[in-house]
């Protein structure tokens, strides 16, 4: 028989109150542990070798829910083309966008644009250390500035991303949801109460090293884990509950078809807006429509009859799902294979050499497309 959600909450309850009474007592010996366990099993990675609080900038922006694995050849490639500040203050917008696709959240590294230039124009080049500072610049919360500062300065500033939400939710059996005002004042609490006195930065990557690699979403590794004796999660069979997040809105769907029209060696290229997602990026012409559509009912459309008029077209692959935040993009892709040319042509539409094509900074969804299907 299925618990209903307020019983649940009460048993929940009753554990924070067992096992978070006692935080003070116990922060000592947890904080200690983490470390004992980061220094012999932590992940060697470029960015905790440095002090540098503009290449620490680089890394957590990069790695905001993106996995280290993903992350670290972009990060390699950020230090390689912008070894300071000051070099990332002068790099051209759409470069900096180029080499950021993939990542998602393209608003992150126009933030990173302007916080570099606000460093570089406001604060003589000098790359801010303190968590107060930090916070001034575009871009930058509570997480990032407390991982900054911490690593860059010792400042005793705990951080609190997911890795940590999930580890001290599981250990001392928290129940309250992350995503609520409270959750993340009470987790918040808990995190600066834990934080390690004397080594605030090697604790920071000790635990979300921890989160990430031993304590993680799905089969954690328990039967390894130096704090299973002390873990609530453990050892009432909480695991796969805690820690407890509400779900979010209703995502919509939205319906992208595009066409690929080659000229002369040369491939029609549409700049999006700055009003949606994918801001500034470029993509192929694009007709959205409110639901998917067939063929049929595409090119008898009125859009699709004003630009490429009796123009004929194949389908390329099949339907291809994109989730962003709220967001769920479902897009066909179509070649141009017979036409006496556009009808009418958008001002944000221009031919570019397929050989140029890695020079435009490109969404996934795009470039994805490009490497599977237009590579040689």
């Amino acid at each position: 028989m299925c618990l209903s959600i307020n019983l649940l909450l009460l048993i929940f309850n009753m554990l924070l109150l067992k096992f978070v009474k006692n935080v003070h007592f116990c922060a000592m010996s947890f904080a200690n542990k983490l470390i004992v366990w980061y220094r012999a099993e932590g992940r060697d990675l470029p960015w905790r070798k440095t002090e540098d609080p503009y290449v620490i900038w680089l890394s957590e922006i990069i790695l905001q829910q993106t996995r280290v694995e993903q992350g670290l050849p972009y990060f390699n490639t950020f230090v390689e083309n912008f070894p300071s500040v000051l070099d990332f203050a002068k790099a051209n917008e759409d470069e900096l966008l180029r080499l950021w696709q993939g990542l998602g959240y393209y608003s992150r590294a126009r933030n990173m644009h302007k916080a570099a230039k606000i460093v570089a124009d406001d604060l003589d080049g000098e790359f801010p250390r303190k968590y107060e500072e930090l916070l001034r610049l575009p871009g930058i919360g509570e997480y990032t500035a407390a991982a900054i500062s911490s690593f860059s300065a010792g400042e005793r500033k705990a951080v609190l991303d997911g890795n940590v939400f999930r580890v001290l939710s599981r250990i001392f059996g928290i129940a309250t949801p992350i995503n609520t005002t409270e959750g993340k004042k009470l987790f918040q609490q808990l995190a600066q109460d834990l934080i390690s006195e004397t080594d605030p930065g090697i604790y920071n990557h000790a635990i979300m090293d921890f989160g990430a690699t031993v304590c993680k979403p799905k089969a954690p590794l328990c039967q390894e884990c130096v704090l299973q004796g002390e873990c609530a999660a453990f050892e009432e069979d909480l695991i796969t509950v805690l820690p407890v997040k509400i779900k979010g809105k209703k995502s919509r769907n939205r319906y992208f078809n595009y066409f690929l029209i080659e000229e002369d060696g040369a491939i029609l290229m549409a700049k999006r807006g700055i009003e949606d997602v994918w801001a500034n990026l470029y993509e192929f012409p694009l007709i959205e429509s409110k639901d998917e559509l067939d063929l049929g009912e595409l090119v008898n459309g009125e859009e699709y009859r004003k630009y490429f008029g009796n123009a004929v077209v194949e389908p390329i692959g099949g339907v291809t799902k994109h989730v962003l935040s709220h967001q769920n993009i479902y897009a066909r892709f179509y070649r141009v294979i017979s036409s006496n040319g556009l009808l009418e042509k958008k001002d944000s539409w221009d031919y570019f050499l397929l050989e140029n094509l890695d020079k435009l900074a490109k969404h996934k969804l795009i470039f994805s497309f490009i490497n599977k299907y237009l590579q040689d």
